[in-house]
């Protein structure tokens, strides 16, 4: 009963609270809009521990939510959908994912979320609305280190919602330190679908996509700028990546 994980939590009440937020966000992903999955057969067979989620962001808490409740399904095993609720029951204790500290603070919705599983960290590029130069915080890379040891870790490397951000240099820092296994994910949808935060619905019926690509192949002696354009093109938000798209589009055949 008294039994907490790594950032302190109590185990019990973490998964009594997610069970409540995944209830009451169920519809939202299931019904009240279209999710489409795919990928989640590269979840099987995966680390218990020390793996590594990036993907793209729309939305403050929709994101992770949408993501959180495709890998509980999954791992209850139903593949590329969320449409039975029995995964609902069974609710992960050592998911979590990286989010600003700043954000995390702001309200009492925002810390119940944080008491599901997230890491938080002092964001080293902007601060109270401000744009700022701060040094990465090995504190909040030694957090983060926790959680991939006793888990799965999801990150969002541009550490906004604006698409096609420059990636953060703090998530070279982390493969290349703690060296997990990296899934890309990419999404779709959820920023017309959902406020800024994530907690309100702008429009029923939207669209939205998940999918999970292959586990990358990293080499990670490699120059965390290297690292990162890796992270960025496969997550589908470098320039890179964009040039690789239109070249592709111009030549179907190749």
């Amino acid at each position: 009963m008294l039994k907490k994980d790594c950032l302190g939590h109590n185990i019990i009440i973490k998964k009594a609270l997610t069970f409540i937020v995944s209830i009451a966000s169920y519809s939202r992903f299931a019904r009240i809009n279209k999710l489409k999955i795919e990928g989640t057969e590269h979840l099987k067979g995966l680390p218990l521990k020390n793996v590594l989620f990036v993907s793209n962001h729309q939305t403050y808490f929709a994101d992770v939510m949408a993501i959180g409740h495709i890998i509980s399904s999954s791992k209850s095993g139903f593949n590329n959908s969320i449409k039975n609720p029995l995964y609902l029951f069974r609710p992960i204790s050592n998911l979590y994912y990286i989010a600003a500290e700043e954000t995390m603070k702001a309200g009492w919705l925002p810390k119940l979320f944080a008491y599901l599983g997230s890491v938080s960290i002092k964001r080293t590029f902007r601060e109270a609305g401000q744009d700022i130069n701060r040094k990465v915080n090995f504190q909040d890379i030694s957090n983060i280190g926790l959680a991939l040891n006793d888990g799965w870790v999801i990150t969002f490397p541009q550490g906004t919602t604006k698409a096609f951000a420059p990636g953060r240099r703090g998530t070279s820092h982390i493969i290349k330190k703690y060296q997990p296994v990296v899934v890309p994910v990419v999404i779709n949808g959820f920023r017309r679908a959902f406020d800024k935060k994530g907690l309100m619905l702008k429009k029923r019926g939207v669209n939205l996509s998940v999918k999970f690509k292959a586990p990358l192949e990293i080499d990670y002696n490699s120059n965390s700028d290297v690292l990162l354009k890796q992270v960025m093109f496969s997550i589908e938000q470098s320039e890179e990546f964009q040039k690789f798209k239109n070249t592709s589009s111009e030549n179907p055949s190749e």
